[in-house]
């Protein structure tokens, strides 16, 4: 490692910039009345607590068109990013390709709420594996082969793993990255 090189963070979007949970609540609420508790999610991804005649639905869901375009924002990650941004090299590192039109909604998403990130420094993959020194992300898969500082951002379906350090939100970000 270069001497004046800043530590690079790679930042998960999904459930950890955008609240994709809160989305699926909404559609699930709108499109079939169907009320999802994030009680009812401790440890299960949301497909294994859709009712029976529900579950083919969520593929159906997140490929469509503007699915990811119009998530909320997580409260407190625009102000934490921009802060990191002055003291580490930040990327935001999603797993775009899976879904048919998710890299074009999340770019736009980006745009939209992250500004301040250069497109350079935005990368949609497959499986993460990046050249970086911390990653925060809500799924431990992308922690397999990953050498660095692990932080994991805690998900609904991922309460019950205790093998990584966890931030809760991004003040606990904050709080690890910014004033450690």
């Amino acid at each position: 490692m270069s001497i004046n090189r800043k530590l690079r963070i790679a930042i998960d979007m999904d459930e950890v910039l955008a609240d994709t949970i809160a989305k699926f609540i909404d559609v699930y609420d709108a499109r079939h009345q169907t009320k999802i508790s994030l009680g009812d999610m401790r440890g299960k991804e949301f497909h294994e607590i859709l009712p029976p005649h529900l579950s083919s639905s969520l593929r159906q869901y997140i490929n469509e068109k503007g699915f990811f375009r119009d998530l909320p924002v997580m409260p407190g990650s625009q102000e934490v990013v921009k802060a990191l941004m002055e003291n580490y090299d930040v990327y935001i590192a999603s797993a775009a390709m899976e879904f048919k039109n998710s890299l074009e909604d999340k770019q736009e998403w980006l745009n939209e709420h992250f500004p301040f990130i250069p497109w350079t420094n935005i990368i949609f993959c497959g499986h993460k594996i990046l050249d970086v020194d911390i990653m925060i992300d809500d799924r431990i898969k992308n922690f397999v082969t990953f050498n660095g500082r692990k932080l994991l951002f805690t998900s609904p379906h991922n309460l019950l793993i205790d093998d990584f350090e966890r931030v809760n939100n991004w003040d606990e970000v904050a709080a690890k990255l910014l004033r450690s």
